[in-house]
């Protein structure tokens, strides 16, 4: 089982349908979070830690996740998606959107 863990900024829009979608697929488990403060799911060190894989959505939010949270980075793959904040929750341009970039990297067929 592969833990996934997306960020973004306020975890309304990008994250939560990221974590949505993933879902679905077996042999994943997904999880999302917000890196500001006022985030409907703030991000938390018990995420991070059990994830095997971290996605964040902007290099803002690389930069931001590095800066505050850089001693449980260590052993951590993060990868950025640079999705620009354009899109609504579970909107199909941004569902193809992450697949397109998410799946090939599972090595995940659609």
């Amino acid at each position: 089982m592969k833990k996934l863990l997306f960020i973004c900024s306020q975890n309304k829009l990008r994250s939560p349908t990221a974590e949505a979608v993933f879902s679905e697929y077996e042999g994943l488990e997904t999880d999302s979070a917000g890196l500001d403060r006022y985030a409907e799911v703030p991000l938390s060190t018990q995420a991070i830690a059990s994830a095997d894989i971290i996605f964040v959505i902007e290099k803002s939010h690389k930069n931001k996740l590095s800066k505050n949270f850089q001693p449980l980075l260590k052993d951590k793959k993060i990868i950025c998606l640079d999705i620009p904040d354009e899109y609504e929750y579970m909107e199909p341009a941004l569902i193809e959107l992450l697949k397109q970039k998410v799946l090939p990297l599972l090595k995940i067929k659609k």
